[in-house]
C-alpha cells in the first residue's frame, strides 16, 4: 500500500522522466523554459508532472542550476513616463504574458536618475535575474555599458546605439515607417511638411528623422525640423517652434503619438483646423491614437510582437545561444488627422 500523507515520498525528477520515457536532462529542460525540446517531449513531460503531482521547489532549483528563474524589465526613463507613454506598459503587459508561459515571473525595474541606475545595476549584478530587457536605450548609456561589462544577458527594445553588434534587440523598422508615412503626406498633396522628431541619442529618434529626410530628398529643409522626447509636453513645445519658424507648414510628422497628442493641442490653440490646414501623422498606434479627435493617423508599431520576440532571445542568450537582432514591419494607419 501506497504511504500517504506525511510519509509519502516527494516525487522527484526522476519520477517524472520514468513516466514519461525521457531523460532527466530532457525534464529539466522542460522546466527550465521547454527549450530545444521537442513538442512531444513536452507534451509527455507535462503529462507525467501532472499525473505524479511533482512540484518545482524553485530554491533548490535556483541553487541547482545557479539561475534565479526571472527577468528584469528594465526602464531607462523617468517614472512618470511607464504611467503616461502607453507604449511601455503594452510591452510590459506583453513581456509578462511571454514570461508567464514558461512559469518564469517579470521585475519591473525603472532606472530614470543615477541613483536608481546604481541601485538596479547593484541588483542585477548579484545575479537576482537571469537576464535583462532594456527598454528605452540611449547612445553612450552608461546602464547598457555596465550590464555589457558584467556579462549579463539583455536584449534591447530598439536598436542600442553604439553595440548593434553586442547586444541583441528586436525594433520596428523605423526608417521604413518614417519613410512610409512621410510619402502618405506628399501623396495627400502636402508641400511643406514638418517633423518633431524623437531624441537623437535613440535609435526611433534617429532612423525615422532619416526616413523623413530620405523622402523628401532634395525638399528636405532644416527648418521644418523640432527636436522632441517622446512626451506630451515636448510635442507641444515643438508646434509652437515650428509655427513660430515656419507659419506657412501644412503638415507634420510627429515620431510618437504621445508628442502628437501636444501637437494637436498646440495647434487647435492657433485657430489652425487639422486636417485642413495642417495634417498630422504620428508614430506607434498604441491605443492612443484612436481615442483622438480628430483620430489620429500614425505608424502602427507591433508592440505585443516586439516584447514577445524580445522574451524568446533573451532566454536564447540565458541559454548560451549567440545574441540575434530582429527588426519587424511597420503598418499606416490612415484616420482624421490627414
Amino acid at each position: 500500500m501506497e504511504p500517504t500523507g506525511a510519509g509519502r515520498k516527494r516525487p522527484t525528477i526522476r519520477d517524472v522522466a520514468a513516466a514519461a520515457g525521457v531523460s532527466r536532462g530532457t525534464v529539466s529542460r522542460v522546466i527550465n523554459g521547454g527549450h530545444w525540446v521537442s513538442p512531444q517531449a513536452l507534451a509527455a513531460v507535462e503529462e507525467a508532472i501532472a499525473s505524479t503531482g511533482y512540484s518545482l521547489n524553485q530554491h533548490a532549483r535556483s541553487l541547482a542550476t545557479g539561475r534565479s528563474n526571472s527577468v528584469a524589465f528594465l526602464l531607462t526613463e523617468a517614472q512618470h513616463l511607464l504611467f503616461e507613454d502607453p507604449n511601455f506598459s503594452i510591452l510590459l503587459r506583453g513581456a509578462a504574458t511571454a514570461l508567464a508561459a514558461r512559469g518564469m515571473p517579470l521585475l519591473l525595474m525603472v532606472a530614470g536618475t543615477p541613483a536608481e541606475q546604481k541601485q538596479v545595476l547593484d541588483y542585477v549584478g548579484a545575479g537576482h535575474v537571469d537576464g535583462v530587457l532594456l527598454i528605452s536605450s540611449h547612445s553612450g548609456s552608461p546602464v547598457l555599458k555596465s550590464l555589457i561589462k558584467q556579462d549579463i544577458p539583455t536584449i534591447a527594445c530598439g536598436i542600442p546605439l553604439g553595440f548593434e553588434s553586442t547586444i541583441g534587440h528586436v525594433a520596428a523598422d523605423d526608417l521604413g515607417g518614417g519613410r512610409r508615412m512621410t510619402r502618405h503626406l506628399l501623396d495627400r498633396g502636402r508641400t511643406r511638411i514638418a517633423t518633431i522628431t524623437g531624441p537623437p541619442d535613440t535609435s526611433g529618434g534617429r532612423l525615422r528623422l532619416e526616413g523623413y529626410r530620405a523622402e523628401l530628398g532634395d525638399a528636405y529643409d532644416e527648418s521644418l525640423v523640432v527636436h522632441g522626447d517622446y512626451s506630451r509636453a515636448s510635442g507641444a513645445a515643438g508646434m509652437r517652434e515650428l509655427l513660430e519658424r515656419r507659419p506657412d507648414l501644412d503638415a507634420v510628422f510627429v515620431a510618437s503619438d504621445l508628442m502628437a497628442t501636444g501637437a494637436l493641442q498646440v495647434l487647435r490653440e492657433s485657430g489652425r483646423s487639422v486636417p485642413g490646414d495642417v495634417a498630422v501623422g504620428g508614430f506607434d498606434d498604441s491605443g492612443l491614437a484612436a481615442t483622438l479627435d480628430p483620430a489620429l493617423t500614425t505608424m502602427r508599431q507591433p508592440l505585443e510582437r516586439i516584447s514577445s520576440e524580445m522574451v524568446r532571445l533573451l532566454l536564447d542568450v540565458v541559454d548560451g545561444a549567440d545574441p540575434a537582432a530582429i527588426t519587424l514591419p511597420t503598418t499606416l494607419v490612415v484616420r482624421e488627422t490627414t
